[in-house]
Parts: structure tokens; C-alpha cells; sequence
């Protein structure tokens, strides 16, 4: 009996050997096998930086694009100015509150899932604002676009991997930030302000080459894929409480009263939920690591020294050193882009440093920046304090992006990238209510 299962055995493992044999033999020879194979074969390795250099850095075009044209916005819609401004604070609230959201969707539902939501509000976010004829609904198109960009922003900044790869985005940031508002003057003065306030929907060209990476295998260079298996009951509770806080934040500069009070209730109320549900959207173990406390709070702080100090400079120029807007604005441009490009280098060479180097170099200049614009009256001294804010706050976010994301577990990862981006979007909320005070209203 014995004997003849062996035979039988080996009979069928003959015979499957044979028909792979065969399988392997007809298709290498048949075009369309092959062609097939090839298709459905997953890409190997980390998706190219560019790809996501291009799904991420659109969103600092769209934000910055209705600084120089806010007053044709305010006529087209029938407002005031002041009103008018509303259309960048929305994009602001919605980038902040967007960027955990999305993230926490990465890490539930998985890329795909993330890529699909965050284009469609990208997408339909830019055909409201460009057929709103009233400012609600323009207001409404403008934070469905800052949410989806910030969910693709997610996306590329969970996928870079390494502080060199997230330098060329965290570059591309700055110097599409410093290009924003000279490119949607040249578009709006060219076609309409409202193909201004689209600029940020070309992202929408990468997500099927990034989708195709949705299956690729983890590499020792890239983190791993994020999960596509449910966790449990969403929290929903945490979530809410979450984009309470965070609300509340953005909106201090404007209502300082109602949302320093709002902020403390959330604050108090997102502390008890978090301790009853440590493992809910807020999870307890990454928020108590100091090496991540340590990466977003450092990171806030200069990315508020940098909103600050662009919002201040050309004030100071005019001033102090006497500069007319347009030689300013010129300078200004120039000392961005450099700083945004000289801080790609401290991305690359960081693997070859220590985090505490890292951490000196970035407050150090940091620091200077901000000394040097307090007292500096030289126009090229106030400009080289510019080159140091966003040298600093883009190099922070390119690095210590990565730091806060090493403190987490794979499949945290998400979460810790969209609560260190929430951080660094909460200083460009802070700068320039800090600048009004300290200087536009002097």
C-alpha cells in the first residue's frame, strides 16, 4: 500500500513537472504570454522620486498661488479683501486637518485607497473653484483641493523612505512655495485667477505611475507597503477630536479668545480619549516617544520662524534698507530658491551624521535667522536670514520627517508622517499671525 501511494505520487509530480515544463516552454515563445507576465508582474524596488517629488509638491503652488491676486479674486466674487483672505485661511485649515486624516487612511484602507480619495477631492475641489461663482462654494473647492493634496503629500512622504529622497521633495516644496505667488500672477493676469487656484491638480499625473507600486515588496531602502487589512473599528471619536484640536489652532491667529478656549477643550477631551483608546488614531505608544515629540515640536517651531520670516522680510527690505516691492519681492525669490536648494544638501549628507548633528545644525540656523532678521538693517544681511529660515524649516521637514517616522512601527508609519506634517503646517498657520503682530501692523 505504501509502495503504491509513492507510486502515485511521484506519478502526479511527474506529470505537473511535465505540464509546468511545457506551460513555461509555450509561453516563452508566445508573445502574448510574455507580454502578460511582464504586466502583471509587480514593479520591483522604491517608486522614483520624481514620481513622487511630483504627487507631493503641487500643494505648495496651490497655497501660495492668490498672495498677489487677492484683490481680482475679492472684485470677481463681489467681497471685500478682507474677506477674500478666507480663501487661503480654508486652504490652510484644510491642509492641516487633511494631512492625519488621509494619513490615517493610508494606514487603514492602504495606498490605492489613499490615491483614489485624495484625487478625487483634488479633482473635485478644482471644479468647484473653477465654476463657483459665490465664495462659499469656492471656499468649499479650495479645502477639498488642500485636503487632497495634503493626502497625496501623505502618500509621498510615506513612501520616500530616506532623508535623501525626501530632501528632493521637501526642496521641491520650497521652491514651488517661492514660485507660487509670480506663477499664479502670470496665469491670472494671462487666462483667469481661477486657473490660479488649480495649479495644484497636476499632481493627479503621478498617481498611476505611484498606483503601480501599490503591490512592491518592501525594500531595505523604503519602508514598508502600509497595510491593507482592517484594524478594528475605526476611530471615529479620535479623528473628530483630533480635527477639533486642530481646527482650533488654525484658527487662533484670527480669533484668539473662542479658540484658545476650543483648543484646550479639545486638547482635554483628544488626552481622556486617547488614554481610554491607546491604540485608536491618536496612538499612545508614538505620541509618548521622545524621539518623535522631539522631531514635530522642533519642526513646528521652525517651520514658524520661517512663515514668519517670510512673511516679514519684504516689509523689513522696504523699511530698513529702503528696497521698492518690486526689488523685495525679486530678492526674496532668489533667497528662497537657493535656500530650498542648499537644503537637499544637508538632506543627503544626513545619513552621515548623528541626530543630535543634525538637530545642532538645524536650530543653529535656525537661531541666526531669526537674530539676524530682528536687527539686521542690510538688505542682503535680511535676505541671507531668509536663505536661513527655509534652509532650516525644509531641511527639518526633509530629515526630521524621517526621524519621527523610524519611531514608529511599520504599520504606524502613516500616522506618524501625517501627525509630524500636521505640526509643520501648524507653524505656516502661526507665522504670519506672528508677523502681523510683530510687524505688518507697526
Amino acid at each position: 500500500m505504501t509502495t503504491s501511494t509513492s507510486t502515485s505520487t511521484a506519478a502526479t509530480t511527474d506529470t505537473t513537472t511535465s505540464t509546468a515544463t511545457t506551460s513555461l516552454s509555450a509561453s516563452a515563445t508566445d508573445p502574448v504570454a510574455t507580454t502578460a507576465r511582464a504586466v502583471s508582474r509587480p514593479r520591483l524596488g522604491p517608486v522614483p522620486v520624481l514620481w513622487l517629488a511630483l504627487l507631493a509638491t503641487p500643494l505648495a503652488a496651490g497655497a501660495n498661488a492668490p498672495v498677489l491676486i487677492l484683490p481680482d479674486m475679492a472684485r470677481s466674487l463681489g467681497v471685500s479683501g478682507s474677506t477674500a483672505t478666507w480663501l487661503v485661511a480654508s486652504y490652510a485649515w484644510a491642509m492641516a486637518v487633511g494631512t492625519p486624516l488621509l494619513a490615517g487612511l493610508l494606514r487603514r484602507r492602504g495606498l490605492r485607497a489613499a490615491l483614489r480619495v485624495a484625487g478625487a477631492l483634488l479633482v473635485g475641489g478644482t471644479l468647484l473653484v473653477a465654476a463657483s461663482p459665490w465664495l462659499p462654494l469656492t471656499l468649499t473647492g479650495r479645502a477639498a483641493q488642500a485636503a487632497g493634496g495634503a493626502g497625496l503629500t501623505a502618500v509621498a512622504m510615506s513612501l520616500a523612505g530616506s532623508a535623501r529622497r525626501m530632501g528632493v521633495i521637501s526642496a521641491g516644496f520650497g521652491i514651488l512655495g517661492a514660485s507660487g505667488p509670480l506663477l499664479g500672477a502670470q496665469l491670472a493676469h494671462a487666462v483667469s485667477w481661477r486657473l490660479s487656484l488649480s495649479v495644484s491638480v497636476i499632481a493627479v499625473l503621478a498617481i498611476p505611475m505611484v498606483s503601480r507600486y501599490a503591490t512592491t515588496p518592501a525594500t531595505p531602502a523604503a519602508p514598508a507597503a502600509p497595510e491593507t487589512t482592517p484594524q478594528g473599528r475605526f476611530d471615529f471619536r479620535g479623528a473628530a477630536l483630533l480635527t477639533a484640536f486642530a481646527t482650533a489652532l488654525v484658527l487662533l491667529p484670527h480669533a484668539p479668545a473662542a479658540a484658545l478656549g476650543s483648543a484646550a477643550v479639545a486638547a482635554t477631551l483628544l488626552a481622556l480619549h486617547v488614554r481610554r483608546r491607546p491604540d485608536g488614531f491618536v496612538p499612545a505608544a508614538l505620541i509618548r516617544k521622545p524621539l518623535f515629540l522631539g522631531s514635530a515640536l522642533l519642526a513646528l517651531a521652525l517651520s514658524g520662524s520661517y512663515f514668519t520670516l517670510l512673511f516679514s522680510v519684504p516689509r523689513l527690505l522696504t523699511d530698513r534698507a529702503g528696497w521698492d516691492a518690486g526689488t523685495a519681492g525679486t530678492g526674496q525669490l532668489v533667497a528662497l530658491l537657493t535656500g530650498s536648494a542648499l537644503s537637499w544638501l544637508l538632506a543627503a549628507a544626513s545619513t552621515r551624521m548623528s541626530r543630535v548633528a543634525v538637530r545642532s545644525v538645524l536650530v543653529g540656523v535656525g537661531a541666526a535667522a531669526a537674530v539676524i532678521a530682528v536687527f539686521a538693517s542690510w538688505g542682503p544681511l535680511l535676505l541671507i536670514a531668509t536663505v536661513g529660515g527655509i534652509f532650516a524649516a525644509t531641511g527639518a521637514n526633509a530629515v526630521l520627517s524621517m526621524h519621527a517616522a523610524s519611531s514608529a512601527p511599520d504599520p504606524q508609519r502613516p500616522t506618524a508622517i501625517g501627525l509630524f506634517a500636521l505640526c509643520y503646517q501648524l507653524g505656516g498657520a502661526f507665522g504670519p499671525a506672528i508677523a502681523t503682530a510683530l510687524v505688518l501692523s507697526a
